[in-house]
C-alpha cells in the first residue's frame, strides 16, 4: 500500500508536469473547419496495446466486445451567444456560461420574466453601465429582452435578463435569438448547418456551450450495429463549459485552475456500471471525467455518508491527495446506497478533476476521443491513459492525413 510520502511524491510529480512537453506542430490546414457530409465516414485511429492502425468509424463495433458497457454524454449544446446593439452602435456579445439564479439548468431554462447567468462579455469596454435592450418576437409574441450587468466573477460577469412576457421562457429566447457557440479555433462564423452538425445524434439535456465532440461521429447506423453486437449503452450528463478551451498558460500544470462542470448520473447507470464490475468504454473526454469522478464521489461518501450533493464536488487535485482503498465496484455501491438513503433517482453534483500523467484510471478501460489541441488538459488526460505514448499516436495521425479537433477524426484507445 502506498505510504503518505509516496502519495505526496506522486502528486508533486503530477503538479510539476511541464505543459511544453505536451506540444506538437498543428498547422491550421489540419484543423477540420467543417464536418464530413456523413458523420460515420470519418477516419478512426486504433491504438491497441501499443500498436497503431487505422480504419473507418463505421468499423468501431468491431473493436468493442459483446457485453462491454459504453457510456455516452447526452448533453445538448445551447445557443448561448446573445447579441445586443447599444444606441451608440456598439455590438455587445453576452455569452451565457452557467445559470446562477436559479442555479439548476432545467429550472433556469423554464424561467419566465427573469433569469440570471454567469456570462462572458464580448466588447466589454463598450458596456460601461446601464442596461442593454433588444426587441424581439418569440413564439409570435413581441417582447423586449433587457440585460443588466452585475458583479464580476473572475473572467465572467453576473448578468440579469428580464422580459415582460410570462408565456415565453428563457429557453424560448435562446432558441429564437441565441447563436450556437462553435470553438474559437475554427476561426469562422457559426453557420445554420452547425445547429445540426455540432450536436450528437443522441443529445438530450440542454446545458453545454461546447459539444462532446467524440460523439459527433456516431450515427443511428453505428449505434444500431453496437446494439446488434450486444454492447450495452448508458448515458451520463456533463455540461461542457467554455473552460474546456482554456489554454494552460502556466509553465507547470500546478498553476492551472481547472474549470468546474456539472454532472448528472442516473441510478440505472450506476447499477449498470456495478453490473459490469466497474468497467466502461467512455465516449469522449467528458464521459471520462464524469465516470472517473464517480470513483472519488463514492470514496467521499464512504468517509462522510451524510454529505450533501454539493459537498460531493470533486476538486482538481482530489485524486492525487487521497488514496482510497475501495475497488471501483465498492465505490459505485457507496453511491447507490447514498441514493437509496436520500431517495434519489439521479446524482447531481460537479467535478473539477484534472486527469494527467500520474493519474490511475479506476473505471474507464477503453476510450473514444478526437485529437486535441497542443498543450491542453485533454492531451494530458490522453497521455495518462496511454501511459505517456501520446506522441506516437499523434505523429501517426499527422503523417496519415487525419483531421484534428472538434470536427476532425477520432481515435479508439485501448491501453
Amino acid at each position: 500500500m502506498p505510504t503518505h510520502f509516496t502519495i505526496a511524491n506522486m502528486m508533486e510529480d503530477t503538479k510539476h508536469i511541464r505543459i511544453n512537453d505536451f506540444n506538437y506542430p498543428l498547422p491550421d490546414e489540419r484543423i477540420a473547419k467543417f464536418p464530413l457530409p456523413v458523420r460515420d465516414q470519418s477516419k478512426l485511429l486504433v491504438y491497441r496495446h501499443g500498436k497503431v492502425s487505422e480504419d473507418r468509424f463505421t468499423s468501431l463495433p468491431d473493436y468493442i466486445e459483446r457485453g462491454e458497457l459504453m457510456v455516452f454524454n447526452n448533453t445538448k449544446v445551447i445557443q448561448a451567444r446573445l447579441h445586443f446593439r447599444k444606441e451608440t452602435g456598439a455590438l455587445i456579445e453576452v455569452f451565457c456560461l452557467e445559470p446562477v439564479r436559479p442555479h439548476d439548468y432545467a429550472l433556469n431554462f423554464q424561467q419566465t420574466r427573469h433569469s440570471a447567468w454567469l456570462c462572458m462579455i464580448g466588447n466589454l469596454k463598450k458596456w460601461k453601465e446601464g442596461p442593454l435592450r433588444r426587441e424581439m418576437t418569440v413564439k409570435g409574441k413581441p417582447l423586449t429582452l433587457t440585460a443588466e450587468r452585475g458583479a464580476c466573477c473572475g473572467t465572467s460577469h453576473w448578468v440579469d435578463f428580464t422580459w415582460e412576457n410570462r408565456e415565453v421562457t428563457f429557453a424560448d429566447i435562446l432558441e429564437a435569438f441565441g447563436e450556437l457557440p462553435i470553438p474559437p479555433y475554427l476561426n469562422r462564423e457559426t453557420q445554420e448547418s452547425d445547429k445540426e452538425t455540432y450536436q450528437t445524434v443522441y443529445s438530450k439535456v440542454k446545458g453545454s456551450v461546447a459539444a462532446p465532440t467524440a460523439g459527433l461521429h456516431f450515427t443511428e447506423r453505428v449505434l444500431h450495429d453496437l446494439k446488434e453486437k450486444g454492447v450495452d449503452m448508458e448515458e451520463v450528463t456533463l455540461h461542457v463549459g467554455a473552460g474546456t478551451f482554456k489554454p494552460v498558460k502556466s509553465e507547470t500544470i500546478e498553476g492551472h485552475e481547472m474549470h468546474t462542470e456539472y454532472i448528472s448520473v442516473s441510478r440505472r447507470t450506476i447499477e449498470n456500471l456495478i453490473a459490469h464490475q466497474g468497467q466502461a468504454v467512455a465516449v469522449g473526454t467528458t464521459s471520462v471525467r464524469t465516470i472517473e469522478s464517480l470513483y472519488y464521489i463514492g470514496a467521499a461518501i464512504s468517509r462522510n455518508p451524510d454529505a450533501t450533493e454539493e459537498e460531493l464536488h470533486v476538486s482538481q487535485w482530489q485524486p492525487y491527495e487521497t488514496n482510497p482503498q475501495l475497488t471501483a465496484t465498492e465505490s459505485l455501491q457507496q453511491i447507490l446506497d447514498y441514493m437509496d438513503r436520500h431517495g434519489l433517482e439521479a446524482l447531481h453534483t460537479s467535478t473539477q478533476i484534472i486527469i494527467a500523467p500520474g493519474y490511475d484510471y479506476k473505471i474507464v478501460k477503453k476510450m473514444v476521443t478526437n485529437f486535441h489541441q497542443p498543450q491542453s488538459t485533454l492531451l494530458l488526460l490522453v497521455s495518462a491513459f496511454v501511459k505517456g505514448d501520446w506522441k506516437r499516436i499523434y505523429e501517426y495521425a499527422l503523417a496519415n492525413g487525419f483531421r484534428f479537433l472538434s470536427y476532425g477524426d477520432s481515435s479508439l484507445l485501448i491501453p
